[in-house]
């Protein structure tokens, strides 16, 4: 039995899948994420340490060098090198592409906590992997002109924080900007010389006068009490009575060596917003999240809270990461459009038959609706990289379908009366190998791309692999190689002539 024979025989089944792969692909279209850029993970983790106000010179021995030395003990560091100023330093590690990212940010936060008992005291750091989910995916400003910094930062981190972190596939909610509150206690040098202080033991015995901490247990009736001890300051006075020694002469108080007042924590970093100092509250959404889906829920969230917002605060969205993808997909979309109506205006005007227009039309949807199903087995996602491979890919599906029908229509019509169904078949086998070289031709200049590499190659492999997909599905949907396509369309136009013969 030929190919051809087989395929006849099987129409029904092979109808029926094709079917169930539109059919799946467009139910999968809900549930691919839907993000800027392709779902890279870059071989590259970042350290920020942080060691006060030490001059960069310091810094750079007493806490860049060591780190350095420490990640490079890293397996599969191929660089590192760092950026060093006053009381920060980064560094970056770059590993092999291929490399789990994810054992490697633990090594590399595992090496530097090695090393940080040896650093400077107060020297903190913070390690995070390089990757499209490093930026906000929303960001909005607060700005007020009867609201404080302090109030204004204190309500986007105690009430807009917590709120925003429950949307679902956010990472992390960051506050930027604004003052934070806090005592400050200057001390004066000459007083604390005369009573034979040091400002290691001011501050330790702040430190020792600001504790909470159990003390012992009670039990009466069967019940058992912890005991707190709980000595916090709430009130300024508390901390100018804080006694720093005592002695024959009567206690020494922290208001007698120093001057304490409610000032704000310094910042080296001025945001504003519309001509105003303001408080940036910027929104990070976790890897393989949908980006639409996050921006349109934060959206509704803030909408909801909008009643609980204090008088005087406004709340303005600067940066939606989403407005870009909902532009791409709206793109590919009219793409869809105009390809499909032109080439049914194409083929209704020239072959003037509405049911084969039809079968043209439905093609062209049912293709790029197939190509998402193996997208989302693939787990990719609708990204600028995957839009742009569907949109090339429209033009390609669209051309062959008019090429194979109006090759099918031209056998039917010309000649001696005869069987449709040979003649249909004849034709689609005939036109089989010039779409063959002419699609083929197409594959080989898109495949390349698959295979380059760096960052390059990470978000091209994204639009080679739509574009295959596409192709390869349309083998199935439309003539393109592999000879099914051509042989299915005859099928459907086969049975289209049937139904109009009866």
């Amino acid at each position: 039995m030929t190919f051809s024979g087989w395929v006849q025989r099987h129409r029904r089944s092979i109808l029926f899948l094709l079917a169930a792969l539109m059919v799946g692909g467009a139910a999968s279209i809900v549930k691919l994420p839907v993000s800027l850029l392709p779902n890279v993970s870059f071989p590259r983790v970042a350290a920020e340490l942080d060691a006060g106000d030490r001059p960069a010179s310091r810094m750079a021995i007493e806490v860049t060098r060591p780190v350095e030395q420490a990640v490079r003990a890293v397996p599969g560091v191929v660089s590192v090198r760092s950026t060093t100023s006053r009381g920060s330093a980064e560094v970056i590690v770059d590993f092999g592409w291929g490399r789990d990212m994810a054992t490697a940010l633990l090594q590399v936060e595992s090496a530097i906590n090695q090393v940080m008992p040896s650093m400077p005291p107060g020297a903190t750091f913070s390690v995070k992997r390089m990757d499209p989910t490093i930026d906000p995916v929303i960001a909005y400003s607060l700005t007020s002109d009867t609201r404080s910094l302090t109030e204004i930062h204190d309500f986007a981190y105690y009430q807009l924080r917590p709120l925003l972190s429950t949307v679902d596939g956010v990472s992390k909610v960051e506050v930027q900007g604004g003052n934070i509150e806090e005592y400050r206690v200057s001390v004066d040098p000459a007083k604390l010389a005369s009573y034979g202080l040091s400002l290691q033991e001011v501050a330790k015995a702040l430190s020792a006068s600001n504790v909470i901490t159990a003390v012992g247990r009670l039990e009466d009736h069967y019940k058992l009490y912890l005991v707190m001890s709980d000595t916090r300051f709430t009130e300024l006075d508390q901390i100018k009575n804080t006694v720093l020694r005592s002695g024959e002469n009567g206690p020494v108080l922290l208001e007698d060596v120093a001057t304490i007042s409610r000032s704000t924590k310094p910042q080296w970093t001025r945001v504003t917003a519309d001509g105003h100092d303001a408080v940036l509250l910027n929104i990070y959404q976790q890897r393989g999240g949908n980006t639409v889906r996050i921006a349109r829920d934060v959206k509704a969230k803030l909408a909801s809270f909008k009643k609980q917002i204090p008088p005087g605060i406004r709340i303005a969205n600067w940066y939606d990461q989403s407005q870009l993808i909902t532009a791409s997909v709206g793109s590919v979309r009219d793409a869809i459009l105009v390809g499909v109506v032109l080439a049914g205006i194409i083929l209704l005007v020239f072959l003037r038959n509405v049911k084969i227009t039809f079968i043209a039309i439905v093609t062209v949807p049912g293709v790029l609706a197939a190509s998402v199903l193996l997208l989302y087995m693939l787990h990719q996602s609708f990204n600028m990289m995957t839009l742009g491979g569907m949109a090339a890919a429209v033009g390609l599906i669209i051309d062959d379908t008019i090429v194979m029908i109006e090759h099918i229509v031209r056998r039917l019509r010309g000649g001696s009366p005869g069987n449709h169904h040979k003649k249909i078949m004849h034709a689609a086998r005939e036109f089989t190998s010039p779409l063959m070289g002419s699609s083929a031709s197409t594959i080989v200049i898109f495949t390349p791309l698959a295979f380059l590499s760096g960052v390059t190659g990470a978000f091209f492999k994204a639009l080679s692999l739509t574009m295959a997909a596409s192709l390869f599905k349309a083998s199935f949907l439309t003539p393109v190689p592999g000879g099914l396509g051509p042989l299915t369309v005859a099928l459907l136009l086969k049975n289209v002539y049937l139904a109009a013969k009866k």
